[in-house]
């Protein structure tokens, strides 16, 4: 074989492999009628205007212009989508006064805009590869599944233990009694269920869709942070306007609150992508929810320095999570190798 008919092998190949990743009949009709190639190798992207993703539902034409790439456009859609979709619970959740007889309709609009990042990934996926490949259902290896578990309550309980210990927040002997007791075992199980399938409807759309499509785009430092920094966002309506918040001041909540879900959206990212199933990063919100927001709290006495302290608005899971993140990206190398790579420049 002659040093030119191995370019031409090699130059497609790596076409044929950037076709098989940006998939579906919308995204591949695009590429080849509209787009023109520019850079060389690796680094070729495609040019078209973004005002083209509506145009493409709508039938119409695009035209080049402004540079960005195919799943680009898809994780543009996913974003919108995502908080339109889940707008309608929020404002619900506005309009309603926060008092008891109004718990179950609270818990309703909050599972309901919960499950806005899946309907909104489940159209994208639709209307760009016409079918529902690439969300990792498949459940992996089963030590990813364990760890998916093990690491939330393992959180909680040095978190709460601490606070035991010290005497931040006591332990409550009493409250024990009652969520420990073999009677209280179903209820318990109830409640680990219907967190997960709660945050199924997060996890679908930021870890079954959203970073894998990130991996097309960039680095993983830059898809955390990125993935990361768009979940974190996404929660602030219900900071605002929901009452989703700790008992202190606002500023506060969000001072802890943002570190935290960074941390979070980086460790979830890593077990995403090292296990290849997103019931991982399933299994890790659903007993994080639990755990952290009802179970623990349940053996726990109320105090000021608790609340402060402890739960998802509280100092301590900011650090943890801080620095177990900083231990997850330093293994970043052990990944899968992924269209943009593994390993960060910096």
């Amino acid at each position: 074989m002659t040093a030119v008919q191995s370019r031409i092998k090699n130059q497609k190949s790596r076409t044929d492999s950037r076709e098989k990743l940006r998939g579906g009949r919308t995204c591949e009709n695009f590429r080849r009628t509209w787009f023109r190639t520019k850079g060389s190798g690796d680094q070729q992207y495609d040019v078209f205007k973004p005002s083209d993703v509506l145009n493409s539902f709508m039938g119409a034409s695009p035209s080049p212009g402004t540079a960005v790439t195919c799943p680009r456009i898809k994780i543009v859609t996913f974003v919108v989508l995502t908080f339109l979709f889940s707008s309608v619970f929020w404002y619900f959740t506005s309009q309603t006064p926060f008092v008891a007889e109004n718990a179950q309709n609270l818990l309703f609009y909050a599972v309901g805009a919960m499950w806005g990042p899946a309907l909104a990934a489940i159209v994208t996926r639709l209307a760009f590869q016409r079918d529902l490949k690439g969300f990792g259902f498949g459940l992996g290896k089963p030590a990813f599944l364990a760890a998916g578990i093990l690491i939330p309550v393992a959180a909680g309980l040095i978190m709460f233990g601490l606070a035991w210990v010290s005497g931040i927040a006591p332990f409550n002997t009493e409250g024990a009694a009652r969520v420990l007791a073999i009677s209280s075992f179903p209820a318990i199980l109830y409640s680990l269920v219907f967190n997960c399938v709660a945050a199924a409807g997060e996890e679908f759309g930021w870890r079954g869709f959203l970073v894998p499509e990130l991996t097309q785009c960039m680095r993983f430092t830059r898809l955390a942070l990125l993935s990361g920094a768009i979940w974190t966002v996404w929660h602030f309506p219900m900071m605002f306007f929901g009452g989703y918040h700790g008992t202190g001041p606002l500023w506060y909540s969000l001072a802890v609150f943002v570190p935290s879900v960074m941390g979070a959206g980086l460790i979830l990212a890593w077990l995403r992508l090292a296990s290849g199933s997103v019931w991982v990063a399933v299994l890790f919100h659903g007993f994080w929810n639990y755990f952290i927001q009802k179970f623990y709290p349940l053996l726990t006495e109320t105090t000021e320095a608790g609340q402060m302290m402890l739960g998802e608005f509280g100092w301590f899971v900011a650090i943890f999570y801080v620095a177990l993140a900083l231990v997850f990206w330093h293994f970043r190398d052990r990944l899968p190798s992924y269209p943009a790579g593994n390993r960060d420049s910096m």
